[in-house]
């Protein structure tokens, strides 16, 4: 006689598993801007000089780096919540999906601002990416004519919509990199989303 199987505790754990890991991803990545924070405390150690330097051959590291980078833990708490929140809507649909639009906006961001900002500053933080992923949640519904990201972007927007003021130019604050990130989270949008990108089934707006 076969006896029923028994599911393991993990099998259990599973859905909540799933729920978790990319907020656990997203996480990661904070968690390494908290690291080189702490770490930036150490006298000698002046992380903040490997920012984007515009039109500077060094300054193109700065693309890479300067995300992790902050101006005191003010700044870095700034970003981290709304990094943490909407990277993990991001994420909940495919981490994949989280490093792409990341890659793209990311891009974007510090190309932009190596291109456009004043040669004799040095631009650090997460704010660009911040400001692209509330583009890309505002706008992904648009291009993928989905019923249910559409509503997602609104709430996005109500809720974090304040922060658009960011790209106004202000003395001491990244404008560029605040105006190029929300301009790569438009383009990860389109590219990810537009017809015939070949993402993932959506609700149709019309038949």
């Amino acid at each position: 006689m076969a006896l029923p199987e028994q599911s393991s505790a993990a099998d259990v754990d599973t859905p909540m598993a799933e729920l978790l890991r990319p907020f656990v991803v997203v996480s990661v990545v904070v968690a390494v801007m908290w690291a080189a924070e702490l770490v930036d405390l150490v006298p000698g150690t002046e992380f903040d000089r490997w920012g984007v330097r515009p039109r500077s051959t060094r300054g193109l590291l700065g693309i890479v780096l300067a995300p992790f980078l902050h101006r005191g833990f003010g700044h870095l708490l700034a970003n981290t919540i709304p990094f943490v929140i909407m990277g993990g809507a991001i994420a909940s649909g495919s981490i994949g999906r989280f490093v792409r639009v990341a890659v793209i906006v990311g891009l974007v961001s510090g190309l932009g601002t190596w291109l456009v900002a004043s040669s004799t500053s040095v631009h650090i933080g997460a704010s660009g990416l911040v400001f692209g992923f509330l583009t890309y949640l505002v706008v992904r519904g648009v291009f993928a004519r989905n019923l249910l990201w559409l509503a997602g972007g609104a709430l996005t927007l109500f809720v974090y919509g304040g922060i658009l003021w960011g790209v106004l130019p202000r003395p001491g604050i990244s404008w560029s990199g605040h105006v190029f990130g929300a301009v790569g989270g438009v383009l990860a949008a389109w590219l990810l989303h537009r017809p015939g990108s070949h993402t993932e089934p959506t609700t149709p707006l019309a038949p």
